[in-house]
């Protein structure tokens, strides 16, 4: 939902739902040492007409309500083939501007990993410096 639209998504596919669980998997591995708390399509209200759906989140300290209006510390959006990369530049800038600190974009297709700060930065290795966590390809397509 975003300012009055509602907006199709788009179907993911294998890779994206493989991709999707190997990252809950490895952020739900540290769950309690970290005091982090990874969901899955959970909508969430950035402002009062827009509502976005990240596929993967982390939230850190605290656990979030159950349609959160606070940042995630993690965003991350999994490519799917039918994606329009327009549309996810928007999306990844709305988390950003919302206050996302990590905010990423994980191609399965290709095996890219991207960083989002002020646009879209390949990177090796997506790091969370804060809880001393980084991801590498592997943990994230196996």
């Amino acid at each position: 939902y975003w300012d009055g639209d509602v907006l199709e998504r788009t179907l993911p596919d294998y890779l994206h739902g493989k991709t999707q669980m190997l990252l809950l998997l490895f952020f739900g591995a540290l769950r309690k040492s970290l005091s982090i708390f990874p969901c899955s399509e959970v909508r969430m209200k950035l402002r009062e007409s827009l509502y976005l759906i990240p596929d993967v989140a982390v939230f850190h300290g605290a656990e979030p309500a159950r349609i959160p209006d606070a940042p995630p510390l993690i965003v991350i959006e999994i490519l799917s083939p039918d994606d329009k990369l327009s549309q996810v530049r928007d999306k990844l800038e709305a988390f950003r501007q919302w206050g996302v600190p990590h905010v990423w974009l994980v191609d399965p297709h290709g095996r890219h990993l991207y960083n989002y700060e002020t646009g879209l930065a390949e990177v090796r290795m997506l790091r969370v410096p804060e809880l001393g966590v980084e991801v590498s390809a592997k943990e994230a397509f196996e």
